[in-house]
C-alpha cells in the first residue's frame, strides 16, 4: 500500500479520553509487529482478523507502511473507541482493507477465521474494577490471551507482557498445537494503566511466584507469532522465554 499520511490526528476530537486506550508507545510497537510479521507475509487473499481494534491507530500505521492488498475485520466493544477508529479509516481511505465492527468478537467472528491478530488487554488483578476496565486480564493477565489462542485459528499474532504469566501462556499454546515462529521485543515503562496500584501489587505477588519478570521500572512487551505446527515451522519458544525473563 505505501501511503503516506492523508490528514492529521489532530483533526479528531477525543471526547471520552478516558474510555479510550491511549499509550503511542505500545500502539506503535503493536504497528511494527503487524507490518514486519503479518501483513509483509500476507497476500491480497488474505483476510485477518482482529480482536480489540481500540482507536483503530496500530493497524492504520501498519497498513500505511506496507503493500498488504488483502482485508482486516477489526472488532470492538468500546463504542467511543468504534467511533474513532472509523473516523480514522475514513481520513487515511483505507475502508477497502480496513473495517471495524462494534460487536463482540467471540460471539461475531467467522468461526473459519485462519489468522487471528491482537494486543489483548493483560493487566493481571483480581477484578476490573481499574482505571481502564476493558484492559483487565484476568488474575494473571493471561486469562484472554489464552482464550484467543483456543479458538484454532492457524496462525495468530499476540502482544504479550513480561508480567502476565508469559511461561503460562507459551505452554498453554504448544498443548494446542502452536509454534513460536517469530517475535518482537521492546522495553517499557510503567505507564498510567499498569502502575496503577492493584495492578501494581498484582504484579509483585505475581512475581514473587515467578510468573511475572520486571525491573523496577521497566518490562518487556512481546509480539509473538504463533503458528499451528507444521514440518516446515521451527519453535523459538524457549529463545523468546530467555528474552522475556531476563530482567
Amino acid at each position: 500500500m505505501n501511503k503516506t499520511v492523508l490528514a492529521s490526528d489532530a483533526a479528531i476530537e477525543v471526547k471520552s479520553p478516558n474510555q479510550v486506550f491511549f499509550c503511542p508507545e505500545e500502539s506503535q510497537f503493536y504497528a511494527q509487529c503487524l507490518e514486519k510479521m503479518v501483513l509483509s507475509q500476507s497476500t491480497s487473499a488474505d483476510t485477518i482478523f482482529e480482536f480489540g481494534s481500540g482507536d483503530g491507530s496500530p493497524v492504520i500505521q501498519a497498513l500505511l507502511r506496507s503493500a498488504f492488498s488483502g482485508t482486516i475485520q477489526g472488532y470492538e466493544l468500546n463504542a467511543d473507541s468504534y467511533q474513532l477508529a472509523k473516523l480514522r479509516i475514513e481520513q487515511y481511505g483505507l475502508a477497502p482493507y480496513y473495517q471495524v465492527h462494534n460487536t463482540c468478537f467471540f460471539s461475531s467472528s467467522p468461526e473459519k477465521a485462519r489468522y487471528l491478530i491482537a494486543n489483548p488487554p493483560y493487566l493481571p488483578a483480581p477484578d476490573n474494577q481499574l482505571y481502564m476496565p476493558s484492559l483487565h486480564g484476568g488474575a494473571d493477565g493471561a486469562g484472554i490471551t489464552n482464550q484467543l489462542l483456543t479458538l484454532g485459528c492457524e496462525q495468530v499474532m499476540l502482544m504479550i507482557s513480561a508480567y502476565s504469566n508469559p511461561v503460562d501462556t507459551i505452554n498453554h499454546a504448544t498443548k494446542l498445537g502452536y509454534d513460536v515462529v517469530d517475535f518482537m521485543v521492546t522495553p517499557l515503562k510503567f505507564g498510567y494503566y499498569s502502575s496503577e496500584p492493584k495492578v501494581r501489587n498484582t504484579i509483585a505477588e505475581l512475581q514473587r511466584r515467578r510468573q511475572a519478570f520486571f525491573s523496577e521500572r521497566i518490562y518487556f512487551l512481546a509480539g509473538v507469532l504463533f503458528r499451528q505446527k507444521s514440518a516446515s515451522t521451527s519453535c523459538l519458544a524457549e529463545e523468546f522465554l530467555k528474552v522475556m525473563t531476563a530482567l
